[in-house]
């Protein structure tokens, strides 16, 4: 969990507490379906809901990487999986 002061506001929960607003950064392949992205967003701020956190705390970021840029043991994901494509 990350948590960045500059210019960003803490939420207060109902107790006077100050929220830090997680920000969490997701790596995927260049074409990551909107679809998808939707999902991942989604799935995070419920996890963190569920340990009580306020889901408008949470941030979620995500990077597409092209497959030429990313390596797997050692090789290009571009070769290593080009069977494989994103979601």
């Amino acid at each position: 969990m990350h948590a960045c002061g500059r210019g960003r506001a803490n939420l207060l929960n109902g107790m006077g507490r100050v929220w830090l607003m997680p920000i969490v950064h997701v790596y995927v392949w260049t074409g990551f379906s909107n679809e998808a992205k939707k999902k991942v967003i989604a799935g995070i701020t419920k996890l963190f809901t569920e340990i009580n956190v306020p889901g408008e705390a949470v941030e979620v970021v995500i990077h597409e990487v092209p497959k030429e840029n990313w390596g797997v043991g050692g090789e290009q994901a571009s070769e290593k999986l080009k069977q494989i494509q994103p979601p």
